[in-house]
């Protein structure tokens, strides 16, 4: 019975499971755009941040590179939604490996009951935008004096 040999490798790779996932989503893309004869939407959703404090909602979007006329900001019936496209930037030289997201972005979530509509604010800092809806009197804490 024969044992395999094993060869000394010399060339010293890391495992990388992130490009593994990248490659399997590459090529699953692949069949599929082949298989449908169209190409997949663009279509991707920011991370965001929700948080709440007394008096109002704060969301957190991390847009890079998106610039603020770029993005659209609705407050309908207590849905907010976040919506735009992050552009593919000019390149001078050839691009050898893509991992950033381009194209466009939607973010929507339903907001409580509580919120006032007149009352939202956005900022763009830093690659991150901050939209800011406001609670009504009704749903802010009051103070309590005790007699």
């Amino acid at each position: 019975m024969a044992l395999p040999v094993r060869q000394k490798n010399t060339d010293i790779t890391r495992w990388d499971p992130f490009r593994d996932l990248a490659e399997l989503d590459a090529r699953m893309n692949r069949i599929f755009e082949s298989a449908m004869g169209t190409r997949r939407s663009a279509m991707w959703t920011p991370p965001v941040d929700v948080e709440e404090t007394d008096t109002s909602y704060v969301v957190e979007a991390e847009l890079p590179g998106v610039q603020k006329d770029d993005i659209s900001i609705e407050l309908t019936n207590n849905v907010l939604s976040i919506h735009g496209e992050a552009k593919e930037r000019e390149r001078v030289g050839i691009l050898r490996h893509k991992t950033r997201r381009t194209g466009e972005f939607d973010y929507r979530m339903t907001m409580p009951s509580d919120v006032d509509a007149d009352n939202v604010s956005a900022t763009l800092d830093d690659g991150v935008l901050r939209v800011e809806v406001a609670k009504t009197e009704a749903a802010q804490p009051k103070q309590i004096t005790i007699s």
